[in-house]
């Protein structure tokens, strides 16, 4: 692990799905802003089940379908000791911010998990969930990828801010 990069975890429930596509999106937006060499993104589910597995075959073919490279996930579980890797701590749903609030060591280490659609600007102040498509059909995860597009487009847009507003800056 390089700590003198900046770190992005993208956590939802069994890092199959939302979080795997928003980690290999915005890492690829991050490389083409050229902050890859600063920045670098992780993901993970609270739920340790899926551990190993690859992406859900249809998030896998969405991101495939809009030019992004799916084949090198691995699912991974989130712990207590993700706070102490981390700088932003992204959660795709209430039930995964409340699971991750729930591990973190510290009152303090809460101030940097967020809500990842918080960046989106379509979002509202009571609509700040990624919905989990995993059950649903095609069109969950095409609309799924739409609200990470959205929201990954304004990270990569605030990132020279929370850049130099954290100890890596």
């Amino acid at each position: 692990m390089s700590r003198d990069r900046y770190r992005i975890a993208v956590v939802c429930l069994g890092n199959i799905c939302r979080s795997p596509m928003a980690h290999v999106v915005l890492e690829k937006k991050i490389a083409d802003a050229g902050l890859d060499d600063r920045v670098e993104v992780v993901s993970a589910g609270t739920g340790g089940w899926h551990t190993g597995d690859p992406m859900d075959p249809r998030a896998a073919t969405v991101l495939s379908d809009a030019g992004y490279d799916a084949s090198r996930h691995v699912a991974r579980k989130f712990t207590a000791d993700w706070y102490a890797e981390n700088d932003l701590l992204l959660a795709m749903d209430d039930s995964n911010y409340a699971d991750m609030a729930a591990l973190a060591p510290t009152a303090e280490d809460t101030e940097r998990l967020r809500m990842f659609r918080s960046f989106d600007p379509e979002a509202s102040a009571d609509d700040l969930e990624v919905p989990d498509p995993w059950f649903g059909g095609d069109e969950g995860f095409r609309m799924v990828m739409e609200m990470i597009d959205r929201s990954t487009d304004a990270i990569v847009e605030q990132l020279p801010g929370l850049l130099s507003a954290s100890r890596r800056g």
